[in-house]
């Protein structure tokens, strides 16, 4: 995290870590002191109090606590005054000594909108600079009407005659008002005027105001940093000092966001009302025995009301607290020590030393929290999606180029084993063996000798099919799936060559004696052919998911983040019927195949002749007729004693040109009666294996050109002429796909304008280091 450099001033600074504080008349620490607080007021002028505690005073007490007269003891101005609420919005004031003529500038400080949500921080100066302070109370009177209306133009409260009473758009407000004063008889000093808080409201008032006014309070004090001046009025007829006085609802609030007192300072007003004989209750607090405080309790004497009547100055009523305390029992017999904890002028000067000590401390945190706060703001800010471009057509361009870019990688292949093709691929197999599961379980006996013979031997010419997968677990039970090397079971609808032969012979019209109808091989293949369209059928359904699912999913990469959402529906919509489109023409294909397999041809004959007579001899080898002959042969040939008989008997074949191997032996066999059923059974078993090697193929290869290849094809003109994204009016209705949700919208503004007062800060904070 980048560090700022070392604020080396704050190691001069005196703690106001004890009871005796510092004044800023101290020359050798008033000017740092002033630059702190300088600080401070400039940080609090980018707004960023709202995202880091910034060390301040916050006045607080109850209604007519006597909190606005001690506010004009300080500052030296004179507040608004009428009957009940007068602050009924913050009042910032920033005292700066100067060696200068007394001045105040005014200013509006609207940091939330009228419905209290925050905004960027707009400060506008109120008027033109008071050089006399008779004017000050009406300049603040229209400043605070201003703030409490804050959809009328703030001209408008300068210029009228009179400033109305009453009817306000808001009765409170946390937008607030500025005293920004200098004069030579002013301590350095920040804090801010709360309004008082209030049990009841009047018939015109709003009982919202109560709870109001109190989370408004709270805001403020309940911030670490936040240095709580608490008045509480010394008189009271219905409660008792010390007692009841807790239950001010000021002092409460102070309780409980500072239960132990570190960060309260009190002070007690209007001590000239204390009833006769109870002084010595409050005389307590002075002395920090019941509710103790860090930073101790003072007690301040404002004018009264006739006083102020009278002209009383501010240098008149300073005279005048003195005076009373330096005469007026207990006060004035009250140990020497406890002196400097009554009137004003000490309060200034004890509050100054608390807060530039409260702002050394709180410096290298603020700025270690300010870049923790902007490298959030950053992070908040890159998870948002991209910012509208200013040239909507040519970024919706270019999202539609990248993402018809990946479809056409994705649907010609990626080497990933999550691949799309690599996906179907696995379904293609699947679908494969489905289709060869369907191969004709023919058996070469009579139903009646099932008893005796539970299986076929094993078919070793099938050992270079690739389908036939001894590994391959769930198929074993398959009809006809064959295992090379392993003998072939008897499974669910054989077929025995005793019903081939009454079909073949039922068949028959009138063909010659030795001639049966083809009718019988197509009735068998066609049967075969009809279990092929559910698998088929379910390969299409399978792939066209799987492809809406992938396109579906890079839509959602490529557009979801565009707009308010449409852009993405509008794409999917677009797409999904451009897919539908497609496999609509793949699912024709497949179709047709269906019903041209139904018609059982081949120009395969080398193919479908070699299989046919391997069968043939397959199933001749599995005769009961020829069962001892056969297994001579094997025997023979594997005895090697009398291995030599069977070479001689193939060579002897071989000179009379026939060229033959073992297992071609049992076509020498002598006719069989069920010959014809036998014929019957290899020509399409060997069918079979032309047929469905050739489905399969032209399944996959269909789906494949017109479904998932074919999806490529047109889909950019689909895209441009579904969304309109050229031609007449293509600006706008671009504009109009990128315009985000107000929801991401505002956060962005939020966020943008967190980091701009943010930024704002940490340059304040740069110029303040060495």
């Amino acid at each position: 995290m980048p560090s700022f450099p070392r604020l080396a001033f704050l190691d001069s600074l005196p703690s106001a870590g004890t009871n005796g504080g510092v004044g800023l008349s101290d020359p050798a620490t008033a000017s740092q002191r002033r630059a702190m607080l300088d600080l401070i007021n400039r940080l609090r002028n980018t707004g960023v109090q709202r995202d880091i505690d910034l060390p301040m005073i916050a006045v607080i007490g109850n209604q007519s606590a006597g909190k606005s007269s001690l506010i004009e003891s300080i500052s030296g101005i004179t507040l608004p005054r009428s009957q009940g609420t007068c602050t009924r919005c913050p009042t910032e004031c920033k005292l700066t000594q100067a060696d200068t003529p007394w001045t105040c500038v005014v200013k509006l400080h609207f940091i939330t909108d009228e419905r209290g949500s925050p905004i960027k921080p707009n400060i506008i100066p109120f008027g033109d600079p008071i050089s006399d302070k008779v004017h000050v109370e009406e300049r603040i009177r229209r400043a605070q009407c201003a703030i409490l209306n804050p959809n009328t133009d703030h001209e408008k409260f300068l210029e009228v005659v009179k400033v109305p009473s009453g009817g306000n758009e808001t009765s409170f407000s946390r937008n607030y008002v500025s005293l920004e004063i200098s004069g030579r008889e002013l301590a350095d000093l920040s804090f801010v005027d709360l309004p008082g808080l209030i049990a009841s409201v009047g018939l015109a008032g709003n009982v919202n105001d109560i709870e109001l006014v109190k989370d408004l309070v709270t805001s403020y004090i309940e911030k670490p940093s936040c240095l709580i001046l608490l008045t509480v009025a010394c008189e009271s007829e219905s409660y008792h000092p010390l007692t009841d006085f807790e239950n001010q609802g000021a002092h409460h609030l102070a309780k409980q966001h500072d239960p132990e007192g570190k960060r309260t300072v009190g002070v007690l007003t209007k001590p000239d009302r204390i009833p006769r004989g109870e002084e010595e209750s409050w005389i307590r607090l002075i002395r920090n025995e019941v509710e103790p405080l860090d930073n101790n309790w003072y007690c301040v004497k404002q004018p009264s009301s006739h006083d102020i009547s009278q002209g009383i100055n501010w240098v008149g009523a300073r005279n005048m607290e003195r005076d009373f305390f330096a005469t007026t029992k207990p006060w004035s017999s009250l140990d020497s020590h406890l002196h400097r904890f009554l009137g004003t002028s000490r309060l200034t000067e004890r509050l100054s030393a608390i807060l530039a000590e409260l702002i050394a401390r709180r410096l290298p945190e603020i700025q270690e929290e300010l870049q923790e706060v902007i490298l959030q703001v950053q992070s908040e800010l890159g998870e948002l999606p991209p910012e509208p471009s200013s040239n909507p057509v040519g970024e919706i361009h270019h999202v539609l180029n990248g993402f018809t870019r990946e479809v056409s990688e994705c649907l010609k292949g990626t080497p990933d084993e999550n691949g799309l093709v690599q996906t179907i691929r696995t379904h293609s197999e699947k679908f494969k063996r489905e289709i060869y599961s369907t191969a004709p379980n023919f058996v070469p006996w009579e139903r009646k000798d099932t008893r005796r013979r539970t299986k076929l031997p094993a078919i070793k010419f099938l050992s270079n099919e690739e389908i036939v997968d001894q590994t391959d677990e769930g198929d074993d039970d398959e009809p006809g799936h064959d295992k090379p090397g392993l003998p072939v079971m008897l499974h669910d609808n054989p077929i025995y060559i005793d019903e081939v032969m009454r079909r073949a012979q039922n068949c028959r019209t009138r063909e010659l004696p030795d001639y049966y109808p083809f009718v019988v091989q197509a009735a068998y293949i066609s049967m075969i052919v009809k279990k092929w369209q559910e698998p088929a059928i379910d390969l299409f359904d399978i792939v066209h998911s799987i492809v809406r699912e992938r396109i579906g999913k890079m839509v959602d990469d490529h557009f979801a983040h565009l707009g308010k959402g449409g852009v993405k529906q509008s794409v999917l919509m677009i797409v999904y019927d451009h897919l539908d489109l497609a496999a609509t023409h793949a699912k024709e294909k497949v179709n047709w195949l269906l019903q041209v397999e139904r018609a059982p041809a081949t120009l395969n004959t080398h193919y479908y002749t070699d299989y046919r007579d391997k069968f043939l001899a397959y199933y001749r080898g599995c005769r009961d007729n020829n069962q001892d002959i056969m297994s001579n042969i094997r025997q023979l040939a594997v005895d090697q004693n009398r291995v030599e008989t069977v070479n001689r008997a193939l060579s002897t074949l071989k000179e009379l040109g026939i060229s033959a191997t073992v297992e071609d032996l049992p076509r020498l066999l002598p006719p069989d009666p069920l010959e014809v059923a036998l014929g019957i059974m290899a020509s399409v078993r060997g069918y079979f294996q032309v047929a469905y090697k050739r489905f399969v193929d032209m399944v996959h290869l269909a789906i494949d050109h017109e479904m998932v290849r074919g999806m490529e094809r047109g889909l950019d003109e689909a895209l441009l002429d579904g969304l309109q994204v050229a031609g007449d009016g293509a600006h706008e209705r671009c504009a109009a796909m990128l315009q985000e949700p107000a929801a991401i919208a505002s956060k962005r503004q939020e966020l943008l304008k967190k980091l701009e007062r943010l930024r704002a800060a940490r340059t304040e904070l740069k110029r303040l280091s060495v």
